[in-house]
Parts: structure tokens; sequence; C-alpha cells
């Protein structure tokens, strides 16, 4: 009945018939350890209250199995859990099932308490910046050859649409891209936007035209070569070839998959950077999920970067699961067999997002919600607390994984009031 939640589930649903409303017994969903933590919760079928209806539940730590089980009747639609409490920082977890009419519906709510002080279980390794630093030297030596072919079904009356393929990494590999720059002659910021986890192509590159619109050169690109413009059939027979990227070479620092990623993102900085109308100060890195994971270690990476934006990082604080609680995607530790040796902890170490973030020094946005079972909460706050830099959250406690078109419409806003 307990099984886990999609990651593709929204807490209010499209066209729902039921609604679910969870109400902490603190406004913030935050407690300090040691306090007890209450939940209102309250089920309605075409907005009308459900009075008996039996509501099960599990209690149990961000992203752990239960440690407690129970369940409540519901009267005139509302009915009161006692979520307990916590001993160390971190999130504790309400999972909820009704069944009515047959149709069975899940919810479920977590809160926090002392976040702010939850720290990394990954550790720094002694030589990361020198490791990263040749990395860089060597993808350096890779000529910047790229194409750059216009894509008219993407531009608008202020914006130019393109589509770009660029040398990155070394000779015959390549990154594609969508590059969106405003039409009026000028001089202008640049924005990197790496993409989500999973092999897959752009989609919607005019999702975020506003971009160019209000005065950014962007490029939004991807990281396994994938043309964007070859055919399903095409598609569905080459990415049936990569097999789970994530853990490709995992037992290796220098052969692990993600080194030519986060190199791919350093040199399209260099391409960015090359662009005649880029103003020639402002470099902004901005992404969501694996993309704000890429986004982060962009900036730490490369100094050239001056302010970063990032929506419920990926890949942060992998190992957190050695530490009896949530672990960053992908979840290595949960999802998978045989991670735990010490040569996959070791190559995770140098390419962990919360190392990176420990190298930022420009200004960084984050927004992350609470009920996230993709990127937890655990992890989003352990990326934010280890930043040391001038730093600005948005928490959005009853988002899972997602974020809003008003969200992130306003990073762009953030991104204008950090410009230099």
């Amino acid at each position: 009945m307990f099984s886990a939640l999609s990651s593709t589930a929204e807490n209010y649903p499209y066209r729902s018939d039921v609604l679910w409303v969870t109400v902490p017994d603190h406004a913030d969903w935050l407690y300090k350890t040691g306090e007890k933590a209450q939940v209102e919760v309250q089920f309605y079928k075409y907005g009308i209250p459900q009075d008996g209806v039996e509501v099960k539940y599990e209690l149990g730590g961000d992203m752990m199995p239960a440690d407690k089980t129970g369940s409540v009747k519901l009267k005139n639609g509302r009915a009161v859990i006692n979520v307990g409490t916590m001993k160390n920082p971190g999130f504790r977890d309400c999972r909820l099932v009704a069944v009515v009419n047959g149709k069975t519906y899940k919810h479920h709510v977590k809160v926090g308490f002392s976040p702010e002080k939850l720290q990394p279980y990954t550790e720094l390794p002694d030589d990361f910046n020198q490791f990263w630093q040749k990395n860089m030297e060597d993808a350096a030596r890779c000529p910047l050859k790229y194409t750059i072919k216009p894509a008219p079904e993407y531009s608008t009356e202020k914006a130019d649409c393109y589509l770009v393929k660029l040398q990155c990494f070394r000779p015959g590999s390549y990154i594609y891209g969508y590059l969106t720059r405003p039409k009026a002659p000028g001089k202008y910021p640049v924005v990197l936007c790496p993409p989500g986890a999973g092999v897959k192509t752009i989609k919607e590159p005019k999702r975020h035209i506003y971009y160019a619109e209000e005065g950014c050169i962007r490029l939004e690109m991807e990281i396994h070569g994938l043309n964007p413009e070859m055919s399903a059939e095409e598609f569905k027979e080459i990415s049936s070839a990569f097999g789970n990227y994530l853990v490709n070479g995992i037992d290796n620092r220098d052969n692990y998959y993600m080194k030519k990623v986060y190199m791919s993102c350093v040199r399209a900085i260099d391409f960015l950077t090359s662009q005649p109308d880029w103003d020639g100060k402002n470099v902004i890195v901005q992404g969501g999920s694996q993309g704000g994971a890429l986004a982060i270690v962009t900036a730490g990476l490369d100094k050239r970067v001056t302010a970063c934006v990032a929506n419920h990082p990926a890949l942060s604080d992998m190992a957190g699961y050695k530490a009896g609680r949530a672990g960053g995607y992908p979840h290595l530790f949960k999802n998978y067999k045989g991670m735990d040796t010490p040569e996959k902890i070791s190559t995770l170490a140098y390419y962990d997002v919360v190392n990176f973030a420990k190298q930022i020094k420009v200004p960084v946005y984050i927004t992350w919600g609470y009920n996230d079972d993709t990127c937890p909460p655990t992890t989003s706050y352990i990326v934010y607390n280890v930043l040391d830099c001038p730093k600005d959250a948005l928490i959005t406690p009853i988002n899972e994984h997602w974020t809003s078109d008003d969200t992130e419409y306003g990073q762009l806003k953030w991104i204008q009031k950090h410009l230099k």
C-alpha cells in the first residue's frame, strides 16, 4: 500500500476530483530538533469534506523506511496526526493513503527539524581543485569548433533562435544547444542553462524565450550529443545505447561519464563568451534538478561565472545515505546494488555538488520544495548551508519536483538585479 510515490506525482494534480490539504502546526513547516510536530489532514471530494474516511499513514525520515504506522478517521473531513520529532537535523515524512469507493488516493507532507544545521556526509578531497584544474586544462586543448544554424520556428519578433553544434570535450565529441539572442543590436549578458537528468534531446526551446526578449543571450544545452532535430525513431535507437549514464565509469574518477559533462558546461561558457554581442561582464548559469547541479558545478569551476540560479539541485551529498539519512539524486545507495565501495565513494566525492558549492564566491539563488522525493529537501538544505557567498533562497514547502512558471520567471528578475 505504501509504495514509493512517483517522482512525477503532484500534490494538486490537474482536474482531480479529490483534494488533500495538510497543515502542519508550524506555519513554515519547520521545527527545532526535539520539538513535536502535528499535521492536520483534510480530504475533499468535489470540494466536499469526506466524513468517516479512514486515512492510513506511515511516518519516517526523508526517503527512509517507515518507523511508525497508524490510521485516523476523518471527522468533517479532518483529522490530526502526531508526526513526532527528530533528535538530529533533517526531515520527517508523513505518507498518507485513503481508499474511497474502491479507489486509492495518496499524498505526503514533509516537515523539517533544524534543517539549517544539516551538513554533508561527503568530504572534500585534498586534491579536489588540482584534479579539476587539470581536467579543464585538458578540455581547453580541444579546438572550440561549432556550427550555428537558424531555427526560425523558435524565433519571435524580439528574439532569434539558433541550433548550435559544439565540439567541446575532445575532437569528434559534440553537444547541441538552442541559442536565443535579442534581435536588437547591443551587448548582452550570457546565460547557460544545462539540462535535467535523462537521455533526451532539448524540448520546448521557446518556453524560456523571454530571456532573449528581455535582454539576455541564452544557451539551453543537452549533454549527450543528441541532435534535437533527429526523428523519434532515430532517437530511440541511439538513446538505448546509453544505459544509465550516471553510473557509467563510476569506479574511477578519471573515467566517470560526468567528467565530460562537467567539462562541456565549462566549454559552453567558452562559446558564449566568444560571441560578439556578449557584454564582456555577465556570465550566469541557471538550471533545475540535474541542471541545477550542473549550474552549481559550473559556478564552482569557472571563475568567469558572475551569478548562479539552481532549482532543487541533484547530485548533492549523494553518499548521505551512509549517514542514515537521505542522499541526493540519483539515490545510488538506495536504488542500486554494489555502490558502497571505496572506489565509488572516492569518485563521488570529486563529482558531488556540495564540494563545488564550497568553491563559489558569487551570488547564488536556490529554490526547493519540501515534498520532493527526487531531489529531497535534506540535500537542498545541505547545498545551501555550505555556500560561503551571497545567497538567497525561495523555499516552497508544498512543491514536489517542480517549479511554477512564475517561479521560473522570477529567476530572470533575480538575475537582472544581479547584473554588473
